[in-house]
């Protein structure tokens, strides 16, 4: 079993009671691991590599107590997608509430983006991506991206307007922002040189300031 994994969250045979029995929140606890070693498995071996019997090798029980909670590999990856996406909402959403500039938001907003990048269903949804989730549930995906993309489109155009960012296309700017604020999650290795803190601070200071010497 992966050490990363506590014991409370491991999935417990023994603890595959009825449903009248067994509660919600035991449930969605339990699913919640597997989702977890299912997006550490994606991220080191590649989705295509990984199967259920790996899955359910990495939480120390059998393949079939693995369908108690998902139906297929598709789901767990569809689960781990949404994840990584919904945590990059609820960091951009908390930023906005912050308040600050348009110049402060986009930092923060950046700064988020960077860190989930690093964690294992942030790297799950930039390394895996949506190519193998099936049309409609990917058309979801794509929804929730664009409301990512729209964030920084509309936080860039602000700061134009407030005159703390030059001016720009803020369609364009928003892509390069995004894509290199992802490509993080294809390069970044835990445990490497630095720290996802330190990959966050060098990448919004290259992005914000440039590379120009002024």
């Amino acid at each position: 079993m992966n050490p990363s994994l506590h014991s409370e969250d491991a999935i417990d045979e023994g603890l595959l009671w009825p449903a009248t029995q067994h509660s919600a929140q035991q449930r969605e606890a339990k699913r919640q691991a597997v989702l977890s070693a299912a997006a550490q498995l994606f991220n080191e071996r590649g989705f295509h590599a990984t199967s259920l019997d790996d899955i359910a090798a990495r939480l120390g029980v059998s393949k079939p107590t693995l369908y108690y909670y998902v139906k297929n590999k598709e789901e767990i990856l569809l689960g781990c997608v949404r994840q990584g996406l919904q945590l990059m909402l609820d960091g951009i959403e908390a930023s906005r509430r912050d308040g600050g500039t348009a110049l402060d938001q986009l930092t923060a907003c950046m700064q988020v983006y960077a860190r989930i990048v690093t964690q294992d269903f942030g790297m799950c949804l930039i390394r895996v991506g949506e190519e193998q989730i099936s049309a409609p549930n990917r058309a979801e995906l794509r929804r929730i991206k664009a409301e990512i993309d729209h964030e920084f489109r509309r936080l860039v155009a602000q700061g134009v307007e407030e005159g703390s960012l030059a001016p720009c296309d803020p369609k364009m700017t928003a892509f390069v922002i995004g894509g290199a604020l992802s490509w993080i999650g294809r390069w970044y290795q835990p445990g490497g040189e630095y720290s996802p803190q330190e990959v966050a601070g060098h990448c919004l200071k290259t992005l914000l300031a440039g590379v120009l010497r002024r």
